[in-house]
């Protein structure tokens, strides 16, 4: 283990002994278990992250599963290491296609090769996702801000910002200027694909960005997905940044924050909904046409996330209206039963309840009494793994889906970690 997550790991069991030891055995096995059980590291000085039971690296997920460390990378040469090894293969991934969501680890033309697109033997998955090009950002951000290593800034890097920004222009026009389409011939839901061609649903522009499928890898039912351009509109904030201090790139820097600034105009003018009960509430989709899709799903960008995110502060009224709205039974995917009551996904179950939604609540929560609240209902609802998982019957906590998912693993261990601090 690395010396400062060891670290960690011991003060933080210290403290929840004083004031709720039976967290302690659940903190121990979730806190490092992505960083145990699903890194490794190559002969080229990158990192390789498979996200648990999917022998696949995801953009997303290995920038979330390590989100909680980074912190501590400015006082760990090695976890230091082990996270710009991980920036630096994701970089490269994106050069070799910005559309797609899951790589492998070498050329091995292992995934999901029959899909009609335009498919590679690098490539697992290529079921485009708004939130792909943004996570590597968030990451390079975070591991910049914790150690101040200016050299990570190099040509690749500048190459990965050009190429997102290249493709995030190309989708605000997706109908008119894209060539992606993407279509899977063997499903058993219709998630799985996307209809007319593979291209999707038309939309009408607004400013905002095109995706094609949500964070879960379900097709979207309208193509601008609401937490996904927030996550965008953040991001671009840093490339423009970046580009300016690193590159002197003047064109990047103009089209960063020319295209941050549409798609925040398209948020707020387009996917905002006035509801009968809570009031003007952001949607999770629209089509930019007057249609919305009202609900939220757990996974991360979500309308619950929003704070996390970075795009609204966590007392912005309009984040607490929707946050209301995504905490109540309007919302089609939020479920209770005998031990939880939480967020789920049309990606699981009727009715299962996600790990990472329970975390996200309590990271996003005003109220001690709903955090430790929040706790109790994760740490009885883990089926007697003392794990995290994908997604849960609330009646039947035995009953779940994924057994080893590092993500919602470690964002458990970082809710423990800023729980226990803010006593």
């Amino acid at each position: 283990m690395y010396s400062s997550i060891a670290g960690k790991v011991a003060s933080t069991v210290a403290g929840l002994k004083r004031v709720k030891p039976e967290l302690v055995p659940l903190f121990e096995q979730c806190y490092s278990n992505t960083l145990e059980t699903t890194i490794e590291r190559l002969g080229d000085s990158t990192t390789f992250m498979i996200t648990g039971d999917i022998p696949a690296m995801w953009l997303r997920d290995s920038s979330a599963q390590v989100r909680p460390y980074i912190q501590l990378a400015a006082q760990d040469a090695e976890l230091a290491g082990m996270i710009r090894g991980l920036i630096m293969r994701q970089a490269g991934y994106l050069l070799l296609d910005p559309y797609a969501n899951a790589f492998n680890k070498e050329g091995n033309g292992a995934g999901h090769q029959q899909d009609i697109t335009r498919m590679g033997p690098w490539i697992w998955e290529r079921k485009y996702e708004l939130d792909s090009l943004c996570y590597p950002v968030q990451l390079l951000q975070d591991y910049w801000s914790a150690t101040g290593d200016d050299s990570i800034f190099d040509e690749t890097i500048h190459s990965m910002l050009q190429a997102i920004v290249a493709t995030m222009r190309t989708e605000q026009h997706h109908d008119e200027q894209s060539e992606y389409s993407f279509e899977r011939l063997e499903v058993t839901l219709p998630s799985d694909t996307l209809p007319f061609d593979g291209r999707g649903t038309r939309t009408n522009f607004t400013g905002m960005v095109w995706s094609g499928f949500r964070p879960s890898d379900d097709a979207c039912q309208f193509g601008y997905l609401i937490p996904a351009n927030m996550f965008a509109a953040v991001i671009l904030k840093h490339v423009a940044h970046y580009a300016d201090l690193f590159y002197k790139d003047g064109e990047l820097a103009a089209a960063a924050g020319k295209l941050g600034r549409e798609i925040e105009f398209g948020i707020e003018n387009y996917g905002v909904y006035r509801h009968p009960v809570f009031g003007e509430i952001y949607a999770y989709e629209t089509d930019g046409y007057g249609n919305y899709n009202l609900m939220d799903d757990a996974n991360v960008p979500s309308l619950l996330s929003i704070p996390y995110l970075g795009y609204r502060d966590l007392h912005d009224p309009m984040y607490q209206r929707t946050r209301s709205f995504v905490l109540s039974t309007e919302n089609p995917y939020y479920f209770a039963g005998r031990y939880a009551r939480g967020i789920g996904s049309p990606h699981t179950p009727y009715g299962y309840i996600w790990h990472i939604g329970l975390i996200m609540q309590g990271l996003t929560a005003n109220d001690l009494e709903e955090k430790e609240e929040l706790l109790r209902q994760l740490a009885a609802t883990t089926g007697g793994t003392q794990l995290m998982h994908e997604s849960f019957d609330p009646d039947r906590p035995e009953e779940y889906t994924r057994e080893w998912f590092g993500w919602a693993n470690s964002l458990f261990g970082l809710f423990v970690t800023e729980w226990l601090e803010s006593l």
